[in-house]
């Protein structure tokens, strides 16, 4: 694994930076294999680059492919609905295929039918089979690029800390219980899936965020759900503004 962590005066240059090394991973993986395929997450920081790369027609919308990285249960008008909130800011200003969208589906009836439902489509996309992980490591979608948050405990996509899930090796996706009584029910994407990537892409931003970055990035044996992200064959990047970075070294300087 290349791990890289850039720190930034403030998320607009960070979605800029990102924007840009989406392009060139997106240009690279249409050159070498005529399609290009990206994990997204939900949250206020990813939104920021969703808006930013909304504006670059020039980018190679007809051969990407977008899946999501976690999903909570509820309906895509749903204002909580990670897909709402990409298809809001991204995908309707892109022009790209539908067919070249691949939501969570929450039309169904739990959500542990709509992980399988999912895990499904990876499989059928990526034809790995049928979505099994036996023995671990076999069959894995390798995405070109996920894009991550970081959460102020530490989690990512939907993995918490402590939760169960994190020691799953069987499944592409499972579904997640809440953590409590007003949270909804969430269908993620598994750990070996996120450690398949090409290219990972963390973007964390906000003093809320510090202690948690700090971990993630300065502790190599944190347990924390963000720390656990190591693409064991590809590249990691997180993105941070002054904000996140205020716990870390002061040695560290913002990219301009």
């Amino acid at each position: 694994m290349v791990k890289t962590v850039l720190i930034f005066e403030n998320d607009g240059l960070m979605a800029n930076y990102a924007a840009g090394e989406w392009a060139a991973i997106a240009g690279k993986a249409v050159s070498d294999k005529g399609r290009f395929t990206a994990a997204l997450s939900g949250g206020k920081t990813p939104a920021g680059l969703y808006r930013k790369l909304s504006g670059i027609k020039k980018l190679p919308w007809d051969r990407t492919h977008i899946f999501i990285v976690d999903e909570r249960f509820v309906p895509f008008e749903h204002e909580d609905s990670n897909y709402g909130m990409i298809e809001r800011n991204l995908l309707r200003h892109t022009g790209i295929p539908q067919e070249n969208i691949h939501p969570v589906s929450t039309a169904v009836d739990t959500p542990g039918e709509a992980a399988e439902r999912y895990e499904e489509e990876l499989a059928s996309f990526f034809k790995t089979g049928n979505g099994s992980l036996d023995p671990p490591g076999d069959g894995i979608p390798r995405f070109d690029l996920i894009l991550l948050g970081l959460g102020a405990d530490g989690h990512t996509a939907s993995l918490f800390p402590g939760a169960p899930c994190l020691r799953e090796t069987s499944r592409l996706a499972v579904a997640v219980s809440p953590s409590g009584p007003a949270e909804h029910e969430r269908i993620t994407l598994t750990l070996p899936v996120l450690n398949n990537a090409e290219n990972v892409m963390i973007l964390a931003a906000g003093d809320k965020k510090a202690a948690a970055a700090r971990e993630v990035i300065g502790d190599k044996n944190s347990l924390l759900p963000a720390a656990m992200v190591k693409p064991g064959n590809g590249k990691l990047v997180i993105l941070i503004d002054r904000g996140a970075a205020s716990l870390l070294s002061a040695s560290c300087q913002p990219q301009s």
